[in-house]
């Protein structure tokens, strides 16, 4: 028997982490919105919630499946000296999603940017 799943499903899931307001550069896995907001930032940068408002946009991902695009984030400043290794995004209560990244040395007073990159959910197989 095939599998299936209809993309509302999907884009019903990247649309939570949509919802994220805040973008932060942590030098630890953060658990918590918490650790992530205070605990392991290096640097934040506020983002527009919502598919399409300019951060986030849902679309057909790339073999299959459905993505989310979170945009490039551009000299920000960063808040606190350390070795950045995860991105969070958070939105006003919740940790929504956390990703490693290239662990690079942050110092205070300094800007960060960050990519764009995807996150992304496969066709039921």
């Amino acid at each position: 028997m095939a599998k299936y799943a209809n993309d509302d499903v999907m884009d019903g899931a990247l649309g939570v982490v949509a919802q994220g307001n805040i973008l932060v550069v942590c030098n630890a896995q953060p658990t918590t919105r918490t650790e992530a907001i205070t605990t392991y930032a290096l640097a934040d940068v506020a983002l527009t919630p919502g598919d399409g408002n300019g951060d986030f946009t849902i679309a057909d991902g790339t073999p299959n499946g459905r993505q989310l695009t979170i945009e490039a984030q551009s000299s920000f400043i960063v808040d606190t000296s350390g070795s950045a290794t995860h991105i969070a995004i958070c939105d006003g209560a919740r940790l929504l999603y956390v990703t490693t990244c290239t662990t690079q040395a942050l110092t205070a007073g300094n800007t960060v940017s960050t990519p764009a990159w995807k996150i992304r959910i496969a066709d039921p197989s």
